[in-house]
C-alpha cells in the first residue's frame, strides 16, 4: 500500500480549519497539513437566525481557498464537518446546498450531542488519563463531558461560546472587572446546573485554540523550558494570575503578548473565565490541554471502524510503537535489555539500594524500550539526540514530567552529561527523585552494554549483593568478548550510582 491522504473541514463558529493526514505504509496516521482562516461566523448570524449572505460568501471564499490545497493531494476522503453556528442557523440547507453545487464538498453538521462526543474521543485516545471532564469551547458553544473509565458518562452542549459570552458581556475589546464578574456569576450558574460536575475532583482536559493560548501564555510567563503543548498542566493559580495578568493590558498590549494569537485577543478573557470557572464548580484536581479535539476525534471514528473500536486499549502502547517504527528499534535487542535490566533492577531493589522501589520498573522498562534511540541519527552523538528527541516531542499518554524522566533514563551516558540534561529542569523534581533517574539510567545502560552487539550472547544473569559488592556472573551461549569489554567500560556509571562495587563474571556454555 502506497502512502494515502484524507482531509476535514471542520467549520465552527469562529475559525475554519483544514487538516490532512498521511497514511503511510505502516498504516500509521500523521498530520501534514494544518491550515486555519479566522472566519466569525457568529458574527453573521443575524437575530432571525439566518446565515446572512455575506457569512456564506465569506464561508464560500475560505473553502475556495482550501480547495486549491486539496486538489494538490489524491484524497482517499474528504470530509467537512458544522458545528454551532451552521447547526443554529434557520438557512442551513440553504449553506449546505451553496457549498456542494460551488466548491463540490458535503457538509455534515454535527449534533450537539456528536460534537461533545468527538472531543471525548480525542482525550481518550490521546491521553492515559482514564476519568476526566472534558470542555471545548467554540464560537458559539460550548461541549462538555464527564467519562470514567474511559467510557463517557454525561455530556452537554452550552449555548454560549467565546464570540457569544463577548457579545452577551463585554461592550469594547477588553473587558472591564465587572463585566468579568458578570461572565464568572453567568458561568458559574450555567455549570452549576448540572450536579454530575459538582466537585467531581477529576482533571479538567481542555480542548480547542482558547485552550491552547492559555497555555501557551502560561508557557511564555514561566519561560517554560520544554516543548510541546499536548497534556501540559495548570493549576487554578495558574489561570488566577493569567486573568489578572491580562486584565491590566491595553488591547494594544493584548495583541502582542506572547503565546496568545492576535485574532483571539478581544476572547480570550472571557474564555479563560470559562476555564476558570468550570475547575471551580468541579474543585478539579489540574487543569490539562489536549491538542487533539473535534476533528481528529472525527477521525479516530473512521480510522477505528476497521478495527470495531472506540477507544485505542492503551494509548502509551501506540505510542511507543510509533517511536519504534520512526527510529528503528529493535525489538529482539529491547526484549533482551529489558529482561536483564529486569533481573538487575529486581536485586537492587529487593537490598534497598538507591531506594527503588516496585513502581520504579514502569520507568524502567520504558527507558529500556528507547535506550540510545538517537543513535538512528548519529551514533556519535546518541545520547544528546535521544534527550532532545523524546524530551521535545509529544507522546501521547506521557505527561510533560514522565516524557522528561523518560528521556533523562533513555540517554543516561554519564553523571556530569545526566546533570547536564536536567539543569533547565532541576527544580521540577526532589534530590531523591533525581538520585532514582539517575540510578535507573546508569542501570539501563549497564544492561545496554550486555548486549551491545545485539546478538543476545548474554542470555542470563545471576545477580547477588554482599555488602558494598554486587556481585553479576552473565551465561553466555556464545564467545562474549565484545560484550565483556563493553560491560567493563560502563559499569563505573553503576557503580558511582549506587555507590557499591561491581564485579562481573562471564561464563561460557559448553
Amino acid at each position: 500500500m502506497s502512502e494515502q491522504h484524507y482531509g476535514i473541514i471542520d467549520i465552527g463558529s469562529n475559525t475554519v480549519r483544514l487538516v490532512i493526514y498521511e497514511r503511510s505504509e505502516s498504516g500509521r496516521f500523521k498530520e501534514i497539513e494544518n491550515i486555519k482562516a479566522v472566519a466569525r461566523l457568529r458574527n453573521y448570524l443575524g437575530e432571525d437566525l439566518n446565515l446572512r449572505e455575506e457569512g456564506i460568501d465569506h464561508l464560500l471564499s475560505i473553502l475556495r481557498s482550501f480547495k486549491k490545497v486539496t486538489d494538490t493531494y489524491d484524497l482517499e476522503q474528504l470530509l467537512a464537518v458544522a458545528t454551532a453556528t451552521i447547526r443554529q442557523s434557520l438557512n442551513q440547507d440553504t449553506i449546505i446546498k451553496r457549498v456542494k453545487d460551488e466548491i463540490g464538498h458535503e457538509i455534515r453538521i454535527l449534533s450537539e450531542e456528536e460534537e461533545a462526543y468527538y472531543g471525548y474521543l480525542a482525550v481518550v485516545n490521546s491521553t492515559a488519563l482514564s476519568e476526566g471532564i472534558t470542555v471545548d469551547i467554540g464560537g458559539g458553544s460550548t461541549e462538555v463531558t464527564y467519562y470514567k473509565n474511559k467510557e463517557i458518562q454525561h455530556s452537554h452542549s452550552f449555548a454560549f461560546g467565546a464570540l457569544t459570552l463577548k457579545q452577551m458581556f463585554v461592550k469594547d475589546d477588553v473587558p472591564t472587572p465587572k463585566e468579568m464578574e458578570d461572565v464568572k456569576e453567568y458561568l458559574m450558574d450555567q455549570f452549576k446546573s448540572l450536579s454530575w460536575l459538582e466537585g467531581k475532583r477529576v482533571p479538567v482536559i481542555g480542548i480547542g485554540g482558547s485552550a491552547r493560548n492559555m497555555v501557551q501564555i502560561d508557557q511564555s510567563l514561566k519561560s517554560y523550558p520544554l516543548a510541546g503543548l499536548h497534556q501540559y498542566r495548570m493549576f487554578e493559580h495558574d489561570m488566577s494570575f493569567i486573568k489578572s495578568y491580562l486584565l491590566t493590558l491595553s488591547f494594544k498590549k493584548l495583541q502582542k503578548v506572547e503565546g496568545l494569537s492576535k485574532d483571539r485577543a478581544d476572547i480570550i478573557l472571557p474564555t479563560i473565565e470559562v476555564f476558570h470557572s468550570l475547575y471551580e464548580v468541579t474543585d478539579a484536581t489540574s487543569f490539562i490541554l489536549s491538542r487533539k479535539g473535534l476533528r481528529d476525534g472525527v477521525f479516530y471514528e473512521q480510522l477505528m471502524e476497521d478495527f470495531n473500536i472506540s477507544v485505542f486499549p492503551d494509548v502509551l502502547e501506540e505510542s511507543f510503537n510509533e517511536l519504534a517504527i520512526d527510529y528503528n528499534i529493535d525489538y529482539k535487542h529491547v526484549h533482551q535489555v529489558t529482561h536483564l535490566a529486569q533481573i538487575l533492577f529486581d536485586e537492587l531493589q529487593e537490598a534497598e539500594v538507591s531506594h527503588l522501589t516496585r513502581e520504579d520498573v514502569t520507568l524502567l522498562k520504558r527507558g529500556a524500550f528507547v535506550f540510545n534511540l538517537g543513535e538512528y541519527i548519529d551514533s556519535e552523538s546518541s545520547s544528546q539526540h535521544t534527550f532532545y528527541l523524546l524530551a521535545n516531542r509529544t507522546i501521547d499518554g506521557l505527561m510533560h514530567k514522565e516524557r522528561l524522566m523518560l528521556a533523562l533514563v533513555g540517554s543516561y551516558k554519564s553523571k556530569p552529561i545526566f546533570k547536564q540534561y536536567l539543569h533547565p529542569y532541576k527544580h521540577w523534581f526532589l534530590k531523591e527523585e533525581k538520585k532514582k533517574i539517575k540510578t535507573l539510567g546508569a542501570l539501563t545502560k549497564f544492561a545496554y552494554s550486555f548486549d551491545s552487539t545485539r546478538r543476545s550472547v548474554v542470555e542470563d544473569l545471576h545477580v547477588e549483593v554482599k555488602g558494598e559488592d554486587l556481585n553479576i556472573v552473565a551465561f553466555c551461549n556464545q564467545d562474549p568478548m565484545a560484550e565483556e569489554y563493553q560491560v567493563e567500560k560502563q559499569k563505573k556509571h553503576l557503580e558511582k550510582a549506587i555507590k557499591m562495587r561491581v564485579n562481573i563474571t562471564f561464563t561460557q556454555k559448553g
